[in-house]
């Protein structure tokens, strides 16, 4: 790992970072979207696009309502299905195929079903909810934010 210091991207472009938060107090605060669900959404994308800064944050968020039985499976959560309800394994697909959009191309299959665990509203803020973790994941990687986690 390299020691090169990297910019704080929030405190470079404070109006960006204000946008930006703007859309996850929305994420947050008005959407009927469970706190558990959004944190698990949060935690599962951030897996996948490897930032350690958001890992770190989102698991310490989800452990806040989760079993840590089930926090350490988020990444294989396909192969416990029963530790998930329907809509929460819903949730975790369409995070992946949105957040591997460039390989899934969102299927028709995937949005179907995603779309038949939510309402229209919901399902739309849960993709809200994928697009705005994946844009502070592609701050959060590149500029090495750092983490809570201590040797």
């Amino acid at each position: 790992m390299s020691n090169l210091t990297r910019l704080t991207w929030h405190e470079v472009a404070p109006d960006g970072a204000k946008a930006l938060f703007g859309v996850h107090h929305y994420v947050t605060h008005s959407t009927n979207l469970p706190e558990e669900l959004i944190h698990l959404v949060f935690l599962r994308v951030s897996q996948i696009n490897g930032c350690a800064h958001c890992i770190d944050l989102h698991t310490r968020d989800l452990l806040k309502t989760m079993p840590i039985d089930k926090v350490v499976l988020v990444p294989v959560w396909h192969e416990v299905p029963h530790l998930f309800s329907d809509q929460y394994r819903a949730a975790l697909a369409w995070a992946e195929e949105v957040t591997n959009v460039s390989e899934t191309h969102a299927s028709d299959e995937a949005y179907a079903a995603a779309a038949a665990a939510f309402n229209p509203k919901d399902f739309v803020d849960l993709s809200i909810t994928i697009a705005a973790m994946n844009a502070f994941n592609r701050l959060g990687a590149p500029f090495r934010l750092p983490v809570k986690a201590k040797p």
